[in-house]
């Protein structure tokens, strides 16, 4: 379980491809704080710790994570938003963000509005995921508050803090993100479903 406010950036140092996994070295001022078998969000995809080495630790993506999320289209020297996982008993600032990515929406519009970003993602409505205005969306891990909800896309803005401390500030028009919708109305949502039978 995660809260999507990243902790710090790291940067992809190797990628090994073993059948249909890929196994994914980074770079990180925590991994000395690190074990193995820890869970470790990178741009909002859980994934558990299989091996540490000095300041880089090493995760695996399975072949399902590959088609979900923009793991498979990372880079030697791309950088990812990292999270560890919750602690029990501390503050969750931002929402309750499983680690479980949906699917992935490009970027589509990005406005400079005077001192913060208003960033625009347009997403693959038929998988029946939905954002509601002022709801929460996980953007690569990042816990945001929707803004301009449509069917089929979206606006987040961010302030510059988060554009300093995430990947954000590395994004272009076309960049791919993760998305992992509100879990609250996913159920909500799949409840309605039900009862349409």
């Amino acid at each position: 379980m995660f809260t999507g406010i990243i902790e710090e950036l790291g940067e992809v140092k190797q990628l090994d491809q073993e059948l249909d996994n890929l196994h994914i070295t980074v770079q990180s001022n925590f991994t000395q704080e690190l074990q193995i078998d820890q869970s470790v969000a990178h741009n909002g995809v859980c994934l558990t710790v299989v091996a540490i080495n000095n300041n880089e630790y090493k995760v695996t993506a399975i072949k399902e994570t590959l088609e979900k999320t923009n793991l498979n289209t990372i880079k030697v020297g791309d950088v990812v938003n990292l999270e560890r996982a919750m602690q029990l008993g501390e503050r969750l600032d931002g929402h309750i963000v499983q680690g479980h990515v949906d699917q992935t929406a490009t970027c589509i519009h990005i406005e400079n509005t005077s001192g913060s970003w208003l960033f625009t993602f347009k997403y693959d409505s038929a998988l029946n995921n939905i954002t509601i205005e002022k709801g929460s969306i996980t953007i690569n891990g990042v816990s945001l508050t929707v803004v301009n909800s449509k069917k089929d896309e979206f606006s987040v803005a961010i302030i510059p803090y988060t554009y300093e401390h995430t990947n954000f500030k590395h994004f272009k028009m076309g960049t791919e993100v993760n998305l992992e919708f509100d879990v609250i109305g996913k159920y909500v949502a799949r409840l309605v479903d039900l009862n349409k039978l």
